[in-house]
Order: structure tokens, then C-alpha cells, then sequence
């Protein structure tokens, strides 16, 4: 068989075709989000939304980051972050942070945390509020999920 330009060029367009499918597959399957329970470190935000009690940090975007052995939650984004060692084997997610009150009595405020799919769901709480959320990747992440852990 004879080869000519035609021949050519059908043959490495397809091979072409070919080869910009699987990137595109590729590049699909990248974006997808880990689940939390698979990969929880990284940025999580979402806003707690109060179940009881008063006082509670609703208004705003609250912050959880996880890494290997630390964590943090930083409710509406202020200045209190509350701290905590996770543990990936028993997906337990705990953080808290005790201050003292006017009456110099501990003032408790304890965030706890689970994996639920691609999310976290969590609880915050004081002796004044308790709240819960659900936490999410933010959404320009999409580099730093396709490059691998932060």
C-alpha cells in the first residue's frame, strides 16, 4: 500500500485524537476531590449555623486546615483558633481552646469532626453555643488538589 499525505494524516490525526482524549480523561480524573476520609489535609471552610445557645460565630466563614500532626479551627475567621492534633487511623478530628471568663472560671470552646464524603461535618461548641457545619474544600483549590497535598 501506497502512503500518501491523505494516509499520513489520518493516521497521526487519529493517533492525535487519541492522545488528547486520554489527557482530557486524565485531567477529569485529577480534578476530582479525594474524599475526606482518603485526604483530609489541606484548607476546609464552611459557616456554622447555631443549633442552641447564644453567642454563637455564625456570620461568618469559619477555617479548618488539617496537617499530618496539627490542626487548627479559627470560627468566623477571628482571632480565637482553636487547636489540635488529628488522628487520620481513627478519623478523629478534635480542636479546642480554653480562655478564662471575667469571673476567672475556664471558658471552654471545643470543635470536633468527621469525614462525610468529600466533606467534613463538625460541632462547635461553648458553654453558651452550640453549632454545627459543613466544611468544604475552596474552590480554588483545584491546582493544589491536582498537585498533590499542600
Amino acid at each position: 500500500m501506497k502512503h500518501t499525505r491523505f494516509s499520513c494524516w489520518l493516521k497521526y490525526g487519529a493517533l492525535a485524537l487519541g492522545s488528547l482524549g486520554f489527557f482530557c480523561t486524565s485531567a477529569q480524573a485529577a480534578t476530582q476531590p479525594a474524599s475526606a476520609a482518603d485526604d483530609p489535609y489541606g484548607e476546609w471552610i464552611g459557616t456554622l449555623v447555631q443549633d442552641k445557645g447564644e453567642n454563637c460565630p455564625v456570620n461568618g466563614t469559619s477555617l479548618m486546615q488539617i496537617e499530618p500532626k496539627r490542626m487548627i479551627f479559627v470560627p468566623e475567621m477571628g482571632t480565637l483558633i482553636l487547636r489540635g492534633t488529628p488522628d487520620k487511623s481513627k478519623q478523629h478530628y478534635h480542636a479546642q481552646l480554653v480562655l478564662k471568663d471575667a469571673k476567672n472560671q475556664p471558658l471552654p470552646m471545643v470543635f470536633e469532626a468527621h469525614p462525610a464524603g468529600d466533606t467534613f461535618e463538625g460541632v462547635y461548641g461553648t458553654p453558651e453555643c452550640r453549632a454545627h457545619v459543613t466544611l468544604h474544600r475552596p474552590e480554588n483549590r483545584g491546582w493544589k488538589n491536582f498537585l498533590g497535598n499542600d
